[in-house]
């Protein structure tokens, strides 16, 4: 820990901006707490490598842990797919975060492709994992519940594999063959979904069974797409991995010895029922807006995932070939929404601050981006409006490719990078 007088540090390259300040000190990055007392601040590391920002935020600490420089911590392997909201490159500071808190039980309320839960069950957590999302609670199951060994599921792996494609919804829809590209699947692999699709729903296996290989499935495909990562639009021309044949093979899971559980549903819901820890990554949408709202909605990303697990052939609409429930005109999520309230506050924020504060907790670690709806200050406010600040973290990465794409880069901060921020607080339980 490094203990400064104010005015030691009064005149290093500071710079106020929504209530955090910023200064260089020594090439290395630490948080510092404005409650450490009169004329004093109290540093400690916790930026990643290479970053030289001293963050000083509200909190209600007076005392800073020591902690490593990089201010992160082993991870255990995961797994999951391309997607937007992946916190693969967070999961070091979120382990490094909440460990030595004792933690018994804990919620991933937003779970997408699982990955955060995943490394929770793997810590010794009694795991929660939660998403409104079909293919999500596939994950989650394939990782959290299955308990039957590789060499029952191999041979049904290797069956799949064997099988000749065949021309059929799938085929129809996202396979193409031409030069132009513009499709999801080139169509060998749109045909051989087709024929793997249909024989996983013959074989009437149980339901956790089934979320094994419809995880694997999900995986091969997403290892030959056509795409940057969502199912919103696709590449003109081909990309080079889907030229390759679509090849399953055993997700990547891991032995469970911890409770755990899989919903689908409404995170407040979720987050309702107590955990010693709950993580909270709610949608960020955009604040951009001139950005149609589903161009920023999960379930319009990935609607393809959706129907591959529900099998429904639904009905489509647009160049994407979308599913009809992703409409504009369908109800969106309130995390994403672009309306605002008679203060001027979006209905997004308002939704951050309802799901903290009825969340049931010891714990809340919140995750949210830059480019979100809800500003740094705004989600300052909800903390300490309902517990207390022991931790804060802020993130710069280069974002993904999706967030280039021409309509949407006019909110992209300079050099195209994006502020992640993680804010770990003890809630006031009424």
């Amino acid at each position: 820990m490094v203990v400064a007088q104010a005015d030691d540090v009064a005149g290093r390259s500071f710079s106020a901006k929504q209530g955090v300040i910023f200064c260089r000190v020594q090439k290395k990055s630490y948080f510092c707490s404005r409650n450490a007392g009169p004329g004093r601040a109290m540093f400690r590391t916790g930026a990643p490598p290479g970053s030289t920002r001293v963050k000083i935020i509200s909190g209600q600490h007076t005392m800073a842990r020591h902690i490593s420089s990089s201010g992160r911590a082993p991870v255990p392997p995961t797994e999951g797919i391309k997607y937007a909201g992946s916190k693969l490159k967070l999961l070091p500071y979120i382990l490094q975060m909440t460990s030595g808190l004792g933690i018994r039980s804990a919620l991933d309320a937003f779970s997408g492709t699982t990955r955060v839960a995943q490394a929770f069950a793997q810590s010794g957590y009694d795991t929660t994992a939660n998403d409104v999302a079909e293919w999500s609670k596939v994950f989650a199951t394939c990782y959290l519940l299955s308990t039957s060994p590789d060499s029952y599921y191999q041979p049904m792996i290797d069956e799949l594999n064997s099988l000749p494609g065949r021309h059929g919804w799938f085929a129809e829809h996202y396979g193409g063959s031409d030069a132009d590209g513009r499709r999801p699947f080139q169509l060998k692999n749109a045909m051989r979904l087709d024929a793997i699709r249909e024989q996983i729903d013959c074989w009437k296996l149980t339901w956790t069974d089934k979320c094994v290989l419809l995880t694997s499935l999900i995986i091969a495909l997403d290892a030959v797409d056509n795409t940057v990562g969502h199912y919103a639009a696709y590449l003109k021309g081909w990309s080079a991995r889907s030229y390759h044949d679509l090849w399953l093979r055993l997700p990547r899971r891991f032995p469970i010895r911890t409770r755990n559980t899989v919903l689908q549903g409404d995170a407040m819901a979720a987050a309702g029922t107590y955990h010693d820890l709950v993580y909270l990554d709610p949608p960020y949408g955009s604040h951009n807006d001139k950005m149609p709202p589903s161009r920023v909605r999960y379930a319009a990303y990935y609607h393809l995932w959706k129907t591959v697990v529900l099998n429904d052939r639904p009905q489509l609409f647009g160049k994407a070939n979308r599913r009809e429930d992703t409409r504009d005109t369908a109800c969106p999520s309130a995390f994403e929404a672009y309306a605002k309230d008679g203060e001027g506050h979006s209905v997004a924020m308002q939704a951050v601050s309802d799901l903290v504060q009825r969340t049931a907790a010891r714990y809340i670690l919140l995750s949210y981006g830059s480019c979100g709806r809800v500003t740094k200050q705004e989600l300052f406010d909800i903390i300490e409006a309902n517990g207390k600040l022991i931790d804060a973290r802020e993130i710069d990465y280069r974002l993904n490719a999706m967030s280039a794409m021409r309509r949407t880069n006019e909110w992209v901060t300079s050099g195209n990078t994006c502020t992640e921020y993680l804010f770990l607080m003890e809630k006031q339980m009424l």
